[in-house]
């Protein structure tokens, strides 16, 4: 049977999130504290997958996310998920919004309704936690006197709804991937995302166009991108990316191809459906079939000299 790891406890909008995917029907869902304890399950074998949010679109990116992606075994996306997100206000049974003191919740979500709580509970403290279901599992253990999170966590842990929708941004989405120990691409669909991490050689002038010229010229449109300190001396940086389409695709194969040329190491994480947007229109010169005919024709030219 398959195990698929999460951020935990449940009633976290990962859980949510998982719950939504197909592969997660009969599995077993393993509950871990935060981030990196998810994705290390997956690569010492204690589960087949992880799922862990990679970006939102108030927030930006999750770093700890990226950075586990970056570093340490290697793991790839074998799918994504999005998540519309709904943040409550909940208390233990009896509390009112006047009596709240102190307020816990994961810090991604702490930036969404940042604005909401000092204008609503300007005196109250704000405790940074490890996911916003652990937030209502404290307050239900009388550590904090209210949460930030998902209703379902109030519904888990018994807790009151006591303020309704409270992110300063409406319309809130979370992304979330499921990381897989490496394997071969699925098939292409004709709408796919491709999500790597570019190593610079070294720093100097012009090093992050060299990288997206890589791109630009053969027609790949870049979703995101992201540079993370690679850990090492302050400046060292590396560059997670999100492109458009498929690593069969000729152009995003060439393009990740001239990377590693280019770059001191390119760590591929994977091609996989992509659940937003559509894939637009391929540039004149840029299709699978004309890269196919101009290597056809640079080899005849090599051969015998005549084009």
């Amino acid at each position: 049977m398959t195990t698929i790891a999460f951020l935990g406890p449940e009633g976290t909008f990962a859980h949510a999130a998982v719950r939504s995917l197909p592969a997660a029907s009969g599995a077993i869902l393993l509950p871990l504290a935060n981030v990196t304890l998810a994705i290390d399950a997956v690569r010492a074998g204690a589960a087949d997958a992880a799922l862990v949010p990679l970006e939102n679109s108030v927030e930006g990116a999750v770093p700890a996310t990226l950075d586990e992606l970056a570093n340490g075994d290697a793991l790839v996306i074998a799918e994504e998920t999005y998540l519309s997100v709904t943040f409550e206000l909940m208390a233990r049974p009896g509390l009112l919004l006047e009596d709240i003191r102190s307020v816990a919740t994961h810090p991604h979500a702490e930036a969404q309704v940042r604005r909401w709580l000092i204008s609503t509970l300007p005196t109250a403290q704000v405790a940074l936690v490890g996911s916003t279901a652990g937030a209502a599992q404290a307050v239900a253990g009388g550590e904090f006197d209210a949460a930030v999170g998902a209703a379902v966590a109030g519904e888990l842990y018994g807790l009151d709804i006591v303020a309704h929708d409270i992110a300063d941004t409406e319309g809130a989405v979370t992304r979330f991937v499921l990381l897989t120990r490496p394997a071969p691409p699925g098939p292409r669909t004709g709408n796919d995302r491709t999500t790597l991490v570019a190593y610079l050689r070294e720093d100097h002038s012009g090093a992050l166009l060299e990288i997206l010229s890589e791109f630009a010229t053969r027609a790949v449109n870049l979703t995101r991108i992201e540079s993370r300190p690679t850990k090492g001396r302050i400046g060292q940086y590396c560059f997670s990316i999100d492109c458009e389409g498929h690593i069969d695709d000729e152009r995003v194969g060439d393009a990740i191809a001239a990377l590693h040329r280019v770059c001191s190491d390119v760590r591929y994480l994977g091609s996989y459906p992509r659940r937003d947007g559509e894939l637009g229109p391929v540039p004149a010169g840029r299709s699978d079939s004309e890269f196919v005919e101009s290597r056809a024709w640079l080899a005849k030219v090599r051969a015998d000299g005549t084009s």
